[in-house]
Parts: structure tokens; sequence; C-alpha cells
């Protein structure tokens, strides 16, 4: 892969000629600049972009979907934000920024020189913008994402004439499977450009996947082979090595760029390359060193006849185990969006293992269930696990939009169309899921006046802005739900029968969190995601009372309820008991009779006070010191939180009696 599409400035008269040509004729022709800069104009002409002038309306998240998207990228921005600082303090009084976007070109993050951030935010070059080629015209992030490749865009390089002052280079970031994630980038004044920017670009990219294919292949949960591969040992357990993950049968699920360099492979070979297509060692041989001599570099010959340094580390489960054939299974094992839902419940195992089987065909998925079970995350893993895993997920909550909005969000308008548009107008929700999926969250609350028009779209596979204009054609998954019952909201005449039907083409209902088998494995992922690199535990008898509780928030109750508590931890405390509740929940438990019985050692009703949520707590302290004979360092212990913390909570008590 090379390093750069645009590694030699075109010539700025080049340039120049090249603008008029294509504004005059529609065309550019051979030879006049770059290809690949000619490949991304035309094709910024073909979405109607106008070099000059004012642009149509780009996407621009509020805070609430930033916060949002942001909560969905946690993984990759917790990963990059270190690696930006790092970054930011090579590039730092260069007047400069290094960004972060999302794979569909949404700006994540962002921070620099506070000079420049103010110029740059003139053209929107801030968190929460899309710089997406199809609305910025060719730019580093977007163009980047678009061809994924390594990209420099200078000054007039940039399909719109406004961006020109800015000097971009810009690094596809790819998940350890493949999948794109977003795109890391340094920003500057065109005057400051300098050709060594793209390769520190490109290695803190590469570095921030490194950090992403360690956590996602830490050998206490990966069950395969990890393999590290450089062309010197001194170079193994170093941020230039690569990666491999390899499954026991010897498929390559997981990599680095640095591997598939090494090895000529693409990200499409993962999941489909055996490696003894690619070394001459064979995965027995492999599994041989780990049984005797785990973590010693070996030299390792590529088919093509290169000597690599190795070091193979093995995860739990392969542990000991010797393979006298490498057969390949019928099914590969899947570790995906989807797979990574599966926390053990059937019921939701059911519906992963059915969504799977619509994968990629023209079928569209209605989710059912209560508030808060999770389909806006489910729909998001069937579009992450799915062929269109690379283009833009929209997601519109049918019901949070008031009346006289959601059609112009849905369908888009054209300038002028309404008092108060935009002069640019605005391309609407649907176009932007072109290539995508669409996910309508809470469908059943869309108004009756709007469900023809969604009808006629998804008929028509086109749409038509608001105020007028030509059609035009879409392409994408549909994935809708709600949590009202649609038979009976059609019986009652407030939902269309024939969309029903049109977006009825397999209907999956997501169990209830009080329905689900799988709550001891759910909470305990949600502990390690919230505090990772520690091991959080819930006090025994408050896990009891969790597991009877209702949960009528579902899901999101219990993933705030567990956020909270994390949070309200002491800095020594590695066990969450009743003190740690949000007021509400720990209210809630303690009235429910059921689950009274376990906060108290001598089995009768509890008092009336415990309703109160320092009750709780006084009385679990107080019964965990008497228990353990006033010994408080070993009351602590039990109630795992530091001697000070008991020391302080005590004091507390006894002054409030």
């Amino acid at each position: 892969m090379p390093p750069s599409a645009l590694q030699e400035r075109p010539v700025p008269s080049l340039l120049r000629q090249a603008r008029r040509q294509l504004m005059s004729s529609g065309n550019l022709p051979p030879d006049l600049i770059l290809p690949e800069l000619t490949q991304s104009w035309m094709r910024c002409w073909s979405a109607g972009l106008q070099p000059c002038g004012r642009t149509p309306g780009a996407p621009h998240a509020s805070g609430a979907q930033l916060a949002r998207a942001l909560e969905v990228q946690r993984e990759l921005v917790a990963h990059a934000r270190p690696v930006m600082e790092f970054l930011l303090d090579q590039t730092r009084e260069t007047d400069s920024m290094v960004v972060l976007a999302g794979a569909d070109g949404m700006l994540l993050h962002a921070s620099g020189d506070p000079h420049f951030v103010s110029r740059a935010e003139r053209v929107a070059l801030r968190p929460g913008a899309t710089w997406h080629e199809q609305y910025r015209g060719t730019n580093a992030i977007g163009t980047a994402l678009t061809d994924d490749r390594a990209m420099v865009v200078h000054a007039d390089e940039h399909f719109l004439e406004r961006n020109g002052f800015l000097t971009c280079a810009a690094a596809p970031i790819h998940a350890p499977d493949g999948r794109m994630l977003g795109a890391l980038d340094v920003s500057g004044d065109y005057r400051g450009y300098h050709r060594h920017t793209l390769g520190l670009v490109r290695s803190a990219a590469r570095m921030i996947e490194h950090r992403l294919f360690e956590t996602r292949h830490d050998l206490r949960h990966w069950g395969g082979l990890k393999l590290r591969l450089h062309a010197q040992p001194e170079g193994l357990g170093t941020v230039t090595e690569g990666l491999l993950a390899v499954r026991e049968d010897g498929l390559l699920v997981g990599a680095s760029a640095t591997a598939l360099d090494i090895l000529g492979l693409t990200w499409r070979d993962l999941q489909h390359v055996r490696l003894d297509a690619v070394l001459a060692e064979s995965m027995e041989q492999l599994l041989d060193w780990c049984q005797r001599s785990t973590y010693i570099p070996r030299v390792v010959h590529t088919l093509s006849g290169q000597a690599v340094w190795l070091r193979v580390e093995t995860g739990r489960a392969s542990s000991g185990v010797h393979r006298t054939t490498a057969a390949p299974v019928a099914v590969a094992e899947l570790t995906d969006a989807l797979a990574a839902m599966d926390t053990g419940d059937a019921v939701l195992q059911a519906a992963i293992a059915r969504a799977r089987k619509v994968m990629g065909k023209a079928i569209p998925l209605l989710l059912l269930g209560e508030s808060g079970v999770g389909k806006e995350v489910f729909a998001r893993a069937v579009h992450d696990s799915g062929p269109r895993q690379s283009q833009s997920f929209v997601a519109v909550n049918c019901a949070a939009l008031p009346e006289n909005l959601i059609e112009s969000e849905l369908f888009g308008y054209q300038g002028g169309a309404f008092t108060g548009a935009r002069r640019e107008g605005a391309p609407g929700r649907i176009r932007e899921a072109h290539g995508g999926t669409l996910f309508l969250d809470e469908i059943g609350d869309m108004p009756p006046t709007l469900q023809s028009r969604l009808l006629r779209v998804l008929q028509d596979q086109q749409v038509v802005p608001l105020g007028g204009g030509k059609p035009v054609a879409v392409d994408f998954a549909l994935v809708c739900a709600t949590h009202r019952k649609l038979p009976q909201e059609m019986q009652e005449g407030r939902f269309r029968e024939d969309l029903y039907y049109r977006i009825n083409g397999l209907t999956l209902q997501l169990p209830a969190l009080r329905e689900r088998s799988d709550f001891d494995e759910l909470v305990a992922r949600q502990l390690r995601r919230l505090v990772p690199g520690h091991s959080i535990m819930i006090a025994p008898e408050l896990m009891v009372c969790l597991r009877r509780y209702a949960w009528p928030g579902n899901v999101r109750q219990l993933a705030n309820a567990l956020r909270t508590a994390c949070a309200l931890l002491d800095e020594q405390e590695t066990v969450i008991a009743w003190h740690h509740l949000p007021d509400d929940l720990a209210q809630a438990l303690a009235a429910d009779s059921s689950n009274l019985a376990a906060p108290w050692a001598n089995g009768g009703e509890a008092p009336a006070a415990a309703l109160d949520l320092r009750s709780v707590s006084r009385q679990t302290i107080a019964r965990t010191v008497s228990a353990c004979g006033g010994n408080l360092s070993e009351a602590a212990r039990v109630l795992g939180i530091s001697r000070n913390t008991l020391y302080r909570k005590l004091r507390d008590q006894a002054g409030s009696l």
C-alpha cells in the first residue's frame, strides 16, 4: 500500500487550470493532475458539489448526537487520545491541530494551537462536523476514508476553494478485524506544509491500531494464538512489530497493518486466509512451540522466502493443546459486534443467529422490546457485523423529534423551503444513510402524515427533498424499532398497514433484562468496561437483590446504575456495596420485601428506616463490624473499602446520631 496518494504536490497553476476545466465542461483532462486527485474531484462533482461559492449543508451533530457518537466509539477515542496528545507535542507551535474522525467522517475530538483552531472553526473543522468527501469535497479525512489510504491534501488540492488555506495529512484507523473505525489527521496552515507530517500521522495511527489489537486479543480472554512479527528480534514487543491473531484451526482473524505488509496481505484477506498460506511453518509447529517454549523468539519464513522473527503467545483456550492436524472448520468463529453482544442468554442468542441470516440481504429488520433493552445497540451491531459496516449508520428517533421537524430531518429540504430553512438546504437523514444503514427508532410514534412519505421512499428507493427538486436515488439497509404493539396500532388507525408489512421483513423480540439468564455476565462485562484494568465486584448480598429486581429501565438502567456506583468508589475500594448505589435504586431494592432479607443477617423483617439509603449503609457497616468482632481491618476487607474510608464512615455515622 503506498504511503500517500499525493506524495508530489501538483503545480498550483495546473490545479487552477483543472478547476476551470471542470467547472466549464464537467470533465477533467487526463494527466493534468494526479489520477487519485482526479478521481476524488470527479466524485465530488458527481455528488453535486461546486468548487466555488457557498456549499450545500453538511451534517453537523448536536451536542447530544456527538455525545452518543463518543459513547459508541468509546474504545477508539480512549486509545486515540493519548496518541493524539503525543502527536500534539510533536507539532506544537506549528499553527496546526490534531483531529480524530469516525468512519462516517464525523469529527470526534480535536485539539491544537488556539489561533489555528479558531480559524479552522470558520470552515467547521471542529467536533460534531462531518468531513466525509461527499459533503466537504476532497479533503484528507474524507478522502482517506473513501480511498482507505493515508493521504495528504494540500492547499488548492482541496475541491472546495474555501478550504484552500489548509494543508492536511490523514491516515485511516482499522480495527484488528479490518473494519474501518475512523481516521487520524493533522491539519494546519498551508504555508507550514512539511512532507514528514504524513509519516508522523501514519505512525500515530498504527500506534492506535496496536493498542486496539492488544486490547481485543488480551490473552486473558482471547482463546487463539497471538503472533508477533519483526525483521529483528529486538523489535518484538515494540510498537513497530506486526501482530496476528490466529484461530487454532489456522485461520487469520485479526492483524495489524504492519503484519499485513510483512505477509503481503490486505484487510480483506482476514477471515479468509489460513496461516499455512503465508508461512512455511505449519500451525502444528507453532502449537508445539507454545507447549515447549512459549515467548522464545524464533525465525520463520514466508512462502516468498523472507525470514522473519516471530514470537508465539497462547491464549487461555489453546494453552496445553496440541493438534495433530489443522483441519478447517465449516463455520468461522465469530468475533464481530454481534458476537460481542452474546453474554449467554438463549433468547438473545437466537435473535443474533436469525439476524445473521438476513445480513446483506434486502430484508428489513423490525426490533421489538421494552425501552432500554438495547434495540439501537443491537441495530448498530447488525450494521457493524454486516457488509455495509464501512458506510454510515444513521439513527433517527421518531419520538424525539417535533412533528414539524421530522419531515425535514428525514427527507431533507431545498434552500428556502420554509421559514428558518438554511439557504443551502440540507440532504436529510435518509440521504445520509445512502450505502449504509438507516435506523428508525420508535417508528410506532411516527406521525401518520409522514408514514405515507416513508412508504413511498421504501417502494421507489428514492427521496424527494421538502420544497421540491429532483428525486435522489437511495440505497440503504433498513432497521426499525419500537416498544409499541404495531398490530394494535394498525387496528386503531395510528399505523399504516402497508407500511407495517414493508418494514416487517424479519421481526425480532429482544428480551427484557428481568427475563434474561445472563445477568451476572452482563454485570461483569459492564464493570470491566467501566473500570478497565481493575477487578471490581459487587457485594454478594447486594448481588442477590440486583438479580431479583424487575429493572423497569432494563439494560440502560443497569448501565447507568453501575456507572454511578463505580464513580462513587473510593480509590482503594474494589467492592460495590449498598452505599454506592444511586438513592432511588437503593430505596427501590430495600422496599422490595423479597429482597430485604439479604442485607440483614437476623432473617427478620427490616426496619422501616431501611428504606433510606443512609440507613441501609449504616446497618450494613454495623453488621459487618459486629460479625468481624470489632476488627476494623477485617471489616474493611470484607466491605471492599480501605480502613481510612471505614473510619471516616464510622465518624460520619457517629456524628449524625
